[in-house]
């Protein structure tokens, strides 16, 4: 059944033109390669690692097969590859000396890497997964750092895409729950897209919302038999997240796998927060900041899901509404760094709408809201849930888990919003006034965080969360 639907998701992509899953794939890539590319020559891309782990087999079965092969370009192991413009320079020059088809044998920075390198050469690309740990493998477009910033640059998807259950097995278990936490995060950004939609900001897209969300429960329902390392749990997760990357591709943008929990990670990459413990100044894993992410969108959900917003005092909130001036201020004064300033302002801009146009969105909102908050329920998971199911994957589900100071974390909230111009919840709670008093609530001793906070407290001795909270009052107003 799973190959029957990402063959009929194929029907509906932009670039790729096959996918194959299974044990022992790596055996069929001589033949999919000469069906995508002809008679081209191709080169193996891979770091020190993935190199070992798939690239030599990959290598020897191309050459095994006859096909022309120029000489493998691999990353050095050591330090960790990271995916910044720099080494998409340094590829794409190497692969301007000749006119092999780029193989990107590795997980998402080496695919990301080669997407971006490969389109500024004007070629296609092929991809060889070696874990089931982002959905970003058939997505178009690659996530960058470039000039300081996160960005999404523009790139098509591979042209074929190969990953072998036996090579996926093998990935470091942390991958492979961070590919869990990018999963399970299309939970939130569901429930965004239902917002967007109702309040006639973004419509969804019917095809974009099924890829994505048909059968997200059942590619996410078995976290301890993936951690314990089940080929057929694997293999769900590897179809979920080759399905959502290609719904981000048939619908030429993220919004189909991506809402405000990203926004959250995001804004902690674009800072620099956030590290594993045991892997001191290291990037943490894009999925694992995810996965606390939702856990943090998926409480501020409950909260918003007890008020009315259909009884607003939409009088009030147009009269206190910020001109675009105001609002321009507010989000510099909200960021520290030149670079990131800049683009909040611009992202926040994008989505700015007048005091006006706030009052009839917020007269449809008291139109549709009893209607939305009941989709909005069966779309979400309890917060206590998915943190439950993220630690039975191995995820981290806190901010103290993943190097994040409670501070910064719960300044999240209120900055994230700014860094795109995605409709999320947060611009949902921003607009309707509630968004810094759901916030309270959250970090209030018996708020959803504040009781996390004195359980960690009880557990190793950190300070509780109310004297934490009056020293984040303090940043708060110096800023």
């Amino acid at each position: 059944m799973g190959e029957q639907r990402i063959k009929a998701a194929l029907q509906e992509a932009t670039d790729t033109q096959s996918v194959n899953i299974g044990a022992g794939v790596l055996a069929s890539i001589p033949d999919i390669f000469l069906e995508g590319f002809g008679d081209s020559p191709a080169i193996v891309v891979a770091d020190g690692n993935t190199f070992e782990v798939a690239g030599k087999e990959v290598r020897r079965r191309f050459e095994e097969g006859g096909r022309t092969m120029i000489e493998p370009y691999v990353f050095p192991a050591e330090p960790p590859l990271y995916a910044e413009y720099g080494n998409i320079q340094k590829l794409r020059d190497s692969l301007r000396e000749h006119d092999a088809i780029p193989v990107a044998v590795g997980s998402g920075t080496i695919n990301d890497i080669v997407k971006r390198s490969a389109h500024e050469c004007k070629r296609p690309y092929m991809c060889v997964v070696t874990a089931a740990s982002m959905d970003g493998y058939t997505a178009f477009g690659a996530s960058i750092e470039k000039d300081g910033l996160k960005q999404t640059l523009s790139c098509p998807a591979p042209r074929a895409v190969v990953a072998d259950l036996e090579v996926l097995e093998q990935a470091p278990k942390d991958m492979t729950a961070s590919g869990y936490a990018d999963l399970l995060s299309k939970v939130t950004s569901g429930a965004d897209w239902l917002i967007a939609d109702a309040l006639e900001v973004e419509k969804i897209d019917p095809t974009g919302w099924s890829l994505v969300q048909d059968r997200l429960r059942g590619w996410t329902d078995s976290p301890a038999e993936l951690r314990a390392g089940d080929q057929k749990a694997t293999e769900r997760l590897m179809e979920g997240l080759i399905l959502s990357g290609l719904g981000m591709q048939y619908y030429q943008s993220s919004r189909t796998a991506s809402g405000a929990e990203h926004q959250f990670s995001h804004l902690w990459e674009m800072e620099g927060l956030g590290h594993g413990e045991d892997h001191e100044g290291i990037p943490l894993s894009h999925g694992f900041k995810v996965g606390v992410a939702s856990v943090a969108i998926a409480a501020l959900y409950e909260l918003i899901m007890e008020r009315d917003l259909g009884d607003l005092n939409i009088e009030s909130l147009h009269d206190s509404w910020p001109s675009r001036e105001e609002m321009e201020l507010s989000v510099r004064a909200q960021h520290t760094r030149p670079d990131l300033e800049e683009s909040a302002v611009e992202q926040t801009l994008a989505k700015y709408i007048s005091a006006g146009e706030l009052a009839q969105r917020l007269e449809l909102l008291r139109d549709v809201w009893p209607g939305l908050r009941e989709k909005v329920r069966v779309q979400l998971m309890p917060a206590e849930q998915i943190r439950e199911v993220l630690q039975a994957a191995g995820c981290p589900t806190g901010p103290v888990e993943i190097g994040l100071g409670w501070d910064d974390f719960e300044t999240t909230y209120l900055r994230a919003r700014t860094i795109r111009k995605r409709h999320t919840v947060l611009d949902l709670a921003f607009e309707t006034g509630i968004l810094e008093e759901c916030v309270d609530e959250l970090f209030e001793p018996e708020g959803f965080w504040g009781r996390a906070a004195a359980s960690r407290a009880g557990a190793d001795g950190t300070r509780f969360v109310g004297s934490f909270r009056s020293d984040v009052r303090e940043k708060h107003d110096d800023r």
